[in-house]
Formats: structure tokens, C-alpha cells, sequence
């Protein structure tokens, strides 16, 4: 399990790190990451946000009542757990949706880069288990 997951109220009020018209490198955001964790919002788009996540290991059970997200692999390997047993595992490029109010828990399967699109300020319950 990961040791450093932020709190809900802090996942929802993350700043924004790049205005409009500023050319971001994930590349160099994503290498400068040191942590076990770390998901940070990169841009704003409308109501929605662009974050970086890095991670490695077991991200806690958790949903998002009123945002989908989306993930995209930029690099290893991020399996999400559902509650129904599936896993689904996803490699470099791909990509899925999980829809509002899904109950999930994410693990980077060694160091893992993904890229999500979400609410910007999606609220998140997380929950001691799958049930």
C-alpha cells in the first residue's frame, strides 16, 4: 500500500500547475517525481483537469461520486481493481474509463506513469474495502 495518499480534501483543492498557453513536458514532470506516489494536476480544461500520477503499489479502494476518469498509460503498467473480481490491467498507451461512482483501488505494477482526466475538482470516498 502506498504510504503517502493524499486526503480527499486535499485530492479536490490540488493547484493547478500550468496556465493556458504554457507548453508542458510530462515527460520531465513525470521523471522529476522521486516519491512512491504522487498525482498532480498539470491543466485545466473547462471544468475538467489534466494530473500526472505516478505511483507504485496499492492505491486505497475509492470512487468518485460525480466524475468519470480517465486513465492512460504513458509508461509500466497500472492494473485497476474492481469489486467484482475483474482487474483490468492496462500497458503503455492504453486506456479505459471508469464511470462515476465505480468503486476501484489502482496499483502500479513497479514504477507506473499514468495521465488522468477527471472533474477538476472530483470529490473522492475512499472506503476500507471492496464490498
Amino acid at each position: 500500500m502506498i504510504d503517502s495518499v493524499p486526503s480527499a480534501q486535499t485530492y479536490a483543492n490540488e493547484p493547478v500547475r500550468y496556465p493556458p498557453l504554457t507548453v508542458v513536458d510530462i515527460g520531465l514532470e513525470a521523471t522529476a517525481v522521486t516519491e512512491a506516489y504522487r498525482n498532480q494536476v498539470l491543466s485545466r480544461v473547462n471544468a475538467s483537469c489534466l494530473r500526472l500520477a505516478v505511483l507504485s503499489g496499492d492505491y486505497p479502494w475509492h470512487q468518485h461520486p460525480h466524475s468519470d476518469e480517465l486513465f492512460l498509460v504513458v509508461d509500466g503498467v497500472l492494473e485497476i481493481e474492481l469489486p467484482d473480481s475483474r482487474t483490468l490491467r492496462l500497458k503503455q498507451w492504453q486506456s479505459v474509463v471508469v464511470p462515476a461512482g465505480q468503486l476501484h483501488r489502482t496499483r502500479g505494477i513497479g514504477r507506473t506513469v499514468n495521465l488522468c482526466f477527471e472533474d477538476l475538482a472530483a470529490d473522492t470516498v475512499f472506503v476500507d474495502r471492496a464490498t
